[in-house]
């Protein structure tokens, strides 16, 4: 078993190594750099202040008109005209406020003018790049936003805006530094090239794939080196009962372990039986051994493999539970919506609104944009879409479209245990808490989730716990038996997000890169061992090629 094991990590390893070396220096840069994304914080502050005295059109009206039964409607500029943005089983479109009109088809000019708008300080040396029907490096996690327009800037970072065709707004920026970046780390670690990523479930096949074939080449060098340690011990035990005349060694092999333990608490040195760099790989295999298969089992589970877990986003039932039905767009006329919003403007001047519903009753949702230079903290694991998310990191104000005057109600407590009752009719609350901390399964080390929450936790047969936002109405978060593992299976052993650990900086980090490099070290000392063993292959190969090829030869010669 044991040969058969090490056969299987030889070649494992000449196979898979240098993927294992791109993993763990690809994760030391994902730790500071993921994907480039828009920041939703500049985005709002980039957007021109809401105008709603030139809205003629109903939103209902104009959703009939498009063809959409949306679920969300924004509610912002396109220049100096309203314009209502609907999204309907993620897919977004928009549609103009004061006249009806489809936005589809942006012009490469218009393009250009929305991205200059967005960024007026680069709008001089502005072009339109190309035309994006299908995702570039960037987008293929903006699908729902294509086709884009890709606008270069002659500035010194190299900037990249893409305006969404469907939406006509920036939903993306990147530079030359954070691209090149992005190539080292995520892009890398998670063999996301275009040409593989368009294929999502060939891509995700490989990744699986790779994963398992990973899991294997970990475990099996893990019991490798305990046995190859283990057998340095029985040599040795051997070689010392031989020179006194006994035959313990013989008779009792596993008297070598215990010789082993005893060695290392006298401080005798357990030498490996390897020389040069497989030693070093050796010994790092058994310091890190254990690590690298949390790390690669963590994220093969990542990827779902079976569907063996739910997702923590509540459905779409659920959402609608909480709202009282789907979102009643013949609620939101536009004398009510400008006096929603000239409410709001007491307060601050809204950049944008988006309509929420909670048991049946409509608000606007509003944030107020951060002043200029305010400190906040920053999220390294931002997806390029997230600026689509109804719950920011910001100030935010609430109010009824129905009776702006009022404070919103309905938001206390009782309501939404009543709420979360709903969205789980077939189950019983068996306690309600209200969070004014992170708990281990909603958290965030930015400090960005809203607090408090309402956690709500039921007795079905799969556990499931419910949070809920009393600041906007919204049921955030889902969680049952099988994300809560998957939490401690993945998030925890990939991220080594443990409790008490993951929200202390900088000791996380200096854990987290210890861990990377000593992982690194165990996949860079396996490159050249291997390199020599492919050498000696091809060698012996081509000799017996040329050996038969001469017979062959002298076979056919009959003067030979």
């Amino acid at each position: 078993m044991t040969k058969t094991l090490a056969f299987a990590h030889r070649w494992l390893g000449i196979a898979g190594g240098a993927l294992f070396v791109l993993w763990f220096f690809s994760g030391l840069v994902m730790l500071y750099v993921r994907m480039p994304a828009l920041d939703p914080v500049e985005r709002l502050a980039r957007i021109p202040p809401l105008d709603l005295d030139a809205v003629r059109v109903h939103p209902a009206d104009a959703a009939h008109a498009a063809g959409l039964r949306p679920d969300r409607v924004r509610i912002g500029m396109l220049d100096e005209r309203p314009v209502y943005r609907f999204a309907e089983s993620g897919s977004w479109s928009a549609v103009l406020a004061d006249d009806g009109q489809v936005v589809l088809g942006l012009r490469d000019h218009q393009a250009l003018q929305v991205a200059s708008s967005f960024a007026p300080s680069c709008a001089a040396t502005m072009r339109h790049d190309r035309f994006l029907s299908a995702p570039d490096q960037w987008t293929l996690q903006l699908r729902a936003l294509l086709p884009l327009h890709r606008i270069a800037c002659g500035d010194r970072e190299r900037t990249m805006f893409y305006v969404s065709d469907r939406t006509a707004e920036v939903v993306l920026r990147t530079t030359r530094g954070h691209r090149f970046w992005a190539y080292l780390g995520p892009v890398t670690h998670w063999i996301y090239f275009t040409p593989l990523r368009r294929h999502g479930e060939l891509w995700l096949d490989c990744l699986i794939a790779a994963s398992f074939a990973g899991c294997l080449l970990a475990l099996s060098g893990l019991t490798v080196g305990i046995s190859r340690l283990l057998l340095r011990g029985q040599q040795d035990t051997a070689l010392c009962d031989r020179s006194s005349g006994s035959n313990a060694a013989v008779a009792f092999p596993e008297r070598s372990a215990t010789r082993i333990s005893s060695a290392f608490r006298r401080g005798q040195p357990v030498r490996s039986p390897y020389t040069g760099s497989l030693r070093w790989h050796h010994y790092a295999g058994l310091v890190f051994g254990l690590v690298t298969f949390g790390w690669v089992l963590s994220g093969g589970l990542s990827l779902d493999p079976l569907d063996w877990h739910t997702s923590t986003a509540p459905s779409r039932a659920q959402r609608e539970a909480v709202a009282g039905g789907p979102l009643r767009l013949e609620a939101l006329d536009p004398d009510r919506l400008r006096a929603a919003v000239g409410h709001l403007a007491s307060s601050f001047h809204p950049r944008e609104v988006e309509a929420v519903q909670f048991q049946g009753q409509p608000f606007l949702l509003a944030y107020r944009p951060s002043p200029p230079g305010e400190p906040r903290a920053r999220r390294i694991d931002r997806e390029p879409s997230e600026f689509l998310s109804t719950v920011l990191p910001l100030e935010h104000a609430l109010v009824s479209v129905l009776e702006p005057s009022r404070v919103p109600p309905g938001l206390d407590e009782p309501t939404l245990l009543a709420a979360a009752a709903l969205a789980m009719p077939d189950a019983r609350a068996e306690d309600a808490t209200l969070l004014t901390s992170y708990d281990a399964y909603y958290y965030d080390r930015a400090g960005e989730l809203p607090l408090p929450v309402l956690r709500v936790r039921f007795d079905d047969a799969r556990r499931t716990w419910l949070y809920l936002d009393p600041g906007r109405g919204l049921l955030l978060r889902r969680e049952d038996r099988s994300s809560r593992l998957d939490r401690w299976l993945y998030r925890a052993l990939h991220r080594w997000d443990f409790p008490g650990l993951y929200a202390r900086r900088p000791l996380w980090d200096v854990v987290v890169i210890l861990l990377l490099l000593g992982g690194l070290a165990l996949s860079t000392t396996s490159i050249a061992p291997a390199l020599r063993r492919l050498r000696r292959h091809a060698t012996r190969g081509l000799g017996r090629a040329w050996r038969g090829t001469r017979e062959e030869g002298q076979d056919q010669d009959p003067t030979s």
